[in-house]
């Protein structure tokens, strides 16, 4: 027979696997390091504010889709919990170009550019390079390409 108290453990543990594999899937669709820190911790406003990539501090810090990003100052901190949907980057933070090849890579927070109001990053100078080539086409077949990416894991595609 089984105890009350096998049970309840049981429905614990049941109950903790189905909550961690729900929080990594909430999170799949950002680029986020294994501390759920975005952009390599550098500050998204900054590329607006300053057209310049800035790292950020964990002394000023604000979570946007389960991922934890970095300012460098209180004033971006508080200019991006206003509107984070104007400062995040596109495509969850990963590499534009690779969005548009299906790919969800990492990014070089150099490797960067404002187009129409929206931040893009790139895995590399490289590929940002690439990217420009036909920058309204990538973006074009990056934004049909990411909602059947988005929940895929990167090792996956």
């Amino acid at each position: 027979m089984f105890s009350i108290n096998s049970i309840y453990k049981t429905l614990i543990a049941v109950s903790f696997i189905l909550f961690s594999q729900f929080s990594s899937a909430a999170n799949i669709d950002m680029n986020a390091n294994a501390n759920d820190v975005a952009l390599h911790g550098y500050d998204t406003v900054a590329y607006f504010t300053m057209s310049k990539p800035v790292k950020g501090s964990s002394m000023y810090s604000a979570t946007y889709k389960n991922a934890i990003y970095h300012f460098s100052s209180e004033e971006h901190r508080d200019l991006f919990k206003g509107n984070p949907t104007k400062y995040a980057p596109q495509f969850g933070g990963y590499c534009a170009m690779g969005a548009a090849l299906e790919k969800k890579l990492d990014v070089d927070p150099n490797a960067w550019e404002i187009v129409k109001g929206k931040l893009y990053l790139n895995l590399n100078l490289a590929v940002k390079k690439k990217w420009s080539e036909d920058i309204p086409g990538n973006i074009k077949t990056a934004n049909q390409n990411w909602p059947t990416i988005k929940t895929v894991p990167a090792e996956e595609l």
